[in-house]
């Protein structure tokens, strides 16, 4: 199996390129074609699993390299995959979610004639993916990196005549880019350093090379996951990207896109691992960003904004435990494959709700929609147990262990990070009891006209309500999968490393904590939306809840930190360009002008002048001959 991994990738490449190269002649069959190529790469990725269970702990990583890349100079890097215990979990979450909501979008944009193009879309998404994780080195990540870049562009602004689609999709690809350049950066400085970009020789060398050449490289690394994983300060674009169609949102948000952070993250341990400070760079981080979404779900009323920033809280958490090292790799990648069910389940479920209000997405024009769809409304509801972490659902057993770590780090920085990941436990729970509140319970509120066209609730299709139930399985059944024995971190030991924490307080209490502060969070939800009438507009509110509503000022801040002052230095530099640089050329092509002008006028065209220019040349010559001799 060491020479086909290769496959994984290229079956939704192939499925791409033919619908995107053939145009409307696939129009038909392209949904099918592009569901029947993530399904395939499914399927081949479980035939891999298989393989790999049956080789030894030590002896189940494989390597393939297809061909020299770039043999330029000293540098020399072929092309080549690497499949192990870390990648082949991405592999089957990406593929595995990814084929359901492939299976989805079938029914969701069955009305849309762009139907082909958007499937063509989903599966580069889906190869690109797959190469990030698949590469076994950096600059092969950084190819599905940008891949993965280039095709959420063209998802998340496929309805490109909305003006909103189209800011959203420029929004997120260039606040994407500024990541990037965290990570291009990082490739200079192991080459400079290493003299490599693979992950085997830049990881070897990591010992010798000195902790600040590490943690600046450590740094760099965090900026790029930043950007891809919407993590505070480039977290302004998760949003915005809600103006894609519904399963957009679910695969961006559940099992790829944000999740690349995570992986580079823990697939680049061993540089973290020697670098303390930029170690506590990605804990600061996590968990800014883990408190600073949970704040901003509370204040949105639009469903899939609310998700969308339950999202960048959750994959907080999954930064946080991957910053405390060795102690939270496993735990990071366990929540992160939680995540994946739960979270796509809730956008799914989301898309649902809005397939049948006629695209509406306030939940204040939502209510009382459990009996009117009533398998949107259980399995949406199994996936919000999963997320606020009740057990025995899959996201209680994940972020707990993140709490776990955090409270095990020890000391002050122990308590600090206790405290913050427990408090967003409580703060979660509250954000999503009022999102299934406002849209499943309480009195209708949806108006007779809805966008023009009269609003009648009605559950969706069976090929949209298929894998919403699949996904709910996986948020009640994942989480105990995975943490039953420590099957994950013992899977994941040989790629991550092992490590044991002592606790300061028995499991149970840190558990028991939890609990209480999650059905605290629940409660306040509840009193303040099931016990009173939901006002259709919603109130003013105080200072905190214009913020959330604003994203915490997250536009303003970076358009004062970053947009304003980069303004300000391109035209500094396009004045020293044109004042300077221009100026220098433009001063000497007026002198040598000048200059011709004047010698210009001595060409007159009478003779006369010329012999009186000649007598006068000769009678200079003969001066000077003179006063040499004398001399």
């Amino acid at each position: 199996m060491n020479t086909t991994i290769w496959i994984l990738p290229a079956l939704p490449l192939v499925g791409s390129i033919v619908l995107l190269l053939a145009g409307r002649r696939t129009d038909p069959w392209g949904h099918l074609l592009g569901s029947l190529m993530a399904i395939a790469s499914f399927v081949y990725g479980l035939v891999l699993f298989t393989d790999m269970l049956g080789r030894p702990g030590d002896e189940r990583a494989v390597h393939e390299d297809l061909f020299t890349w770039v043999p330029v100079g000293e540098l020399r890097v072929d092309f080549g995959l690497q499949l192990d215990q870390l990648s082949m979990c991405f592999v089957l979450l990406i593929t595995g979610v990814g084929s359901l909501i492939h299976i989805y979008s079938i029914s969701y944009m069955a009305d849309d004639p762009d139907r082909r193009r958007f499937f063509a879309y989903l599966n580069l998404f889906l190869a690109a993916m797959l190469l990030l994780v698949l590469a076994d080195n950096y600059l092969g990540l950084y190819l599905g990196w940008e891949g993965v870049g280039l095709a959420s562009y063209l998802l998340i602004g496929f309805w490109h005549q909305r003006p909103s689609a189209a800011a959203a999709a420029k929004k997120a690809f260039v606040v994407n880019r500024v990541g990037d350049m965290g990570l291009a950066i990082g490739m200079m400085i192991m080459f400079a350093t290493f003299g490599s970009v693979g992950f085997a020789e830049v990881f070897a060398g990591a010992d010798e090379a000195g902790e600040t050449v590490l943690t600046f490289l450590g740094l760099m690394l965090l900026l790029a996951a930043c950007g891809k994983s919407a993590q505070v300060p480039l977290q302004s674009w998760l949003g915005d990207a809600m103006e894609g169609p519904t399963p957009v949102s679910a695969l961006i948000h559940a099992a790829t896109m944000v999740t690349a952070g995570v992986y580079l993250i823990t697939r680049s341990g061993p540089i973290f691992d020697l670098a303390p400070g930029a170690q506590l760079a990605v804990v600061v981080v996590g968990a800014v960003t883990l408190l600073f979404g949970a704040i901003i779900g509370c204040a949105k009323d639009d469903i899939k904004k609310a998700l969308a920033a339950s999202t960048m809280s959750q994959i907080g958490y999954m930064v946080l435990a991957a910053g405390l090292g060795p102690a939270g790799y496993a735990f990071a990648i366990m929540h992160l494959i939680t995540h994946g069910f739960f979270k796509a389940g809730l956008f799914l479920g989301a898309g649902s709700v809005m397939h049948a209000m006629n695209d509406e997405t306030d939940m204040r024009r939502f209510g009382g929609l459990r009996a009117l769809m009533p398998i949107t409304f259980v399995t949406f509801g199994l996936g919000y147990l999963a997320i606020i972490g009740i057990p025995p659902f899959a996201g209680f057993f994940s972020k707990d262990k993140i709490i776990e770590t955090a409270w095990a780090a020890g000391g002050v920085k122990g308590v600090i990070l206790g405290i913050v990941t427990v408090l967003g436990a409580g703060i979660t729970a509250f954000y999503m009891t009022r999102v299934m509140l406002m849209t499943f319970f309480g009195t209708k509120r949806w108006p007779a006209d809805t966008h023009g066209v009269t609003a009648h609730p009605h559950e969706s299709p069976a090929l949209m309500t298929g894998p919403m139930i699949l996904l709910a399985l996986g948020s009640v059944c994942a989480g105990g999968f995975l943490a039953f024995g420590g099957s994950l971190q013992h899977w994941l030991e040989p790629v991550v490393g092992e490590h044991h924490d002592e606790l300061p307080v028995p499991i149970w209490v840190i558990t028991a904590g939890t609990l209480a502060v999650v059905l605290a969070g629940v409660t306040v939800a509840w009193w303040q939306y099931a016990r009173r009438d939901i006002p259709v507009v919603a109130p003013k509110g105080r200072a905190l809840t214009v913020a959330a509503r604003r994203d915490l000022y997250g536009d303003a801040f970076n358009e004062a930190a970053f947009m304003r002052p980069g303004q300000k230095l391109t035209g500094a530099l396009g004045s020293a360009d044109s004042k300077g640089v221009d100026g220098l050329v433009n001063g000497l092509a007026g002198a040598v002008g000048a200059t011709s002008t004047l010698f210009r006028k001595v060409q007159t065209g009478y003779v006369r002048s010329y012999a009186l220019s000649m007598f006068a040349g000769g009678a200079l010559l003969v001066a000077m001959m003179m006063l040499v001799r004398v001399w």
